[in-house]
């Protein structure tokens, strides 16, 4: 068969559909607790739309290169509370974030004793779910120091934490970072740990904390090792994202793994858990989540603007059929 009928063929001649046909998802909703929108496009905005993706979270993170200023991040941690969670409405979708200093950062501690000071001005917010994501890249002392003091401002508001899990050496610094969030006062129920794989997500689980695994091509989990998890593991506790952002990244990556999982034979029920409800109920600890938003954001007018601006450019009326060849 042609390669340009997109089928795979594995396993003697089996044939794998390999692009996401929205039939194979129609009515499900899905929710992305961990996608970086200020690094996508209003195309991915729609597009995600399309697949059922009806809320996410924006968790405040490293921008590929070193800030150099408080003032970065004030305008940065506004434009997730402000400019983005705008931009989101205008597609349809409920825009929540996570606010904190990330773990590279925190290795330039001048810098980040200012961060420290200006993050209690953002974290009570309107939209601001979580403390994240936090926790350790090289796992260095000062990694630790600011890890342990967002932890502790975490415990201070009430807010769940989202914890990122570094690249190199996973299972200790995961170990760690549990073991830390332990010392510091807060139950694993209020402790969202992300970037898990197959060497983590077991003692994950066993100690209670919630386990996200992050669906990103080559350096994380790809979906078919996700679908092998949760026949393995269930769907308790555990849900999905695709911390899409400037890098070679899916914004669809969960509705993509939904399909899969359900051409898998795993149950509707145990792929929504995964793909939607298990991100609103730890999420929804913070106080800021109600499913009625989902549907009232839906109301939507691009003609609305933000701080004098809107998404229309020079008069540009909205795209009407965004898959026509005629761009005018």
């Amino acid at each position: 068969m042609c390669c340009n009928e997109n089928f795979e063929e594995r396993n003697k001649g089996e044939k794998i559909q390999t692009t996401l046909d929205l039939n194979d998802i129609s009515g499900m909703k899905f929710f992305d607790p961990h996608i970086h929108m200020t690094s996508r496009t209003t195309d991915d905005y729609q597009a995600m739309a399309d697949a059922g993706i009806v809320a996410l979270i924006e968790p405040a993170f490293w921008l590929g290169q070193p800030r150099t200023g408080v003032d970065s991040f004030t305008d940065y941690y506004s434009s997730l509370i402000g400019w983005e969670r705008f931009r989101s409405s205008q597609f349809g979708i409920k825009h929540y974030c996570t606010i904190g200093l990330n773990s590279r950062e925190a290795n330039n501690e001048k810098l980040a004793e200012q961060v420290m000071e200006i993050l209690p001005q953002f974290i009570f917010k309107e939209g601001v779910v979580g403390i994240g994501e936090i926790g350790f890249d090289d796992q260095t002392a000062a990694e630790e120091k600011y890890y342990r003091l967002q932890l502790n401002l975490g415990l201070e508001a009430g807010l769940p934490v989202q914890i990122h899990t570094p690249h190199r050496d996973k299972k200790k610094g995961t170990q760690r970072s549990m073991d830390i969030a332990i010392e510091q006062g807060l139950a694993p129920h209020m402790v969202i740990v992300d970037h898990n794989n197959e060497e983590t997500v077991k003692e994950v689980l066993d100690r209670g904390f919630w386990a996200a695994f992050t669906i990103y091509p080559f350096t994380k989990m790809g979906n078919e090792r996700m679908v092998e998890v949760v026949k393995q593991y269930g769907s308790e506790r555990i849900m999905i994202n695709s911390a899409a952002d400037w890098g070679i990244s899916d914004p669809l990556a969960i509705p993509k793994t939904a399909a899969l999982m359900k051409r898998s034979g795993i149950s509707l029920a145990d792929i929504e858990l995964v793909t939607y409800r298990n991100a609103i109920t730890a999420f929804a600890q913070s106080g800021q989540i109600d499913e009625n938003d989902f549907t009232a954001v839906k109301n939507i007018d691009q003609s609305q603007k933000f701080a004098s601006n809107s998404i229309l450019r020079g008069g540009q009326q909205p795209r009407i059929d965004k898959n026509s060849i005629i761009i005018s």
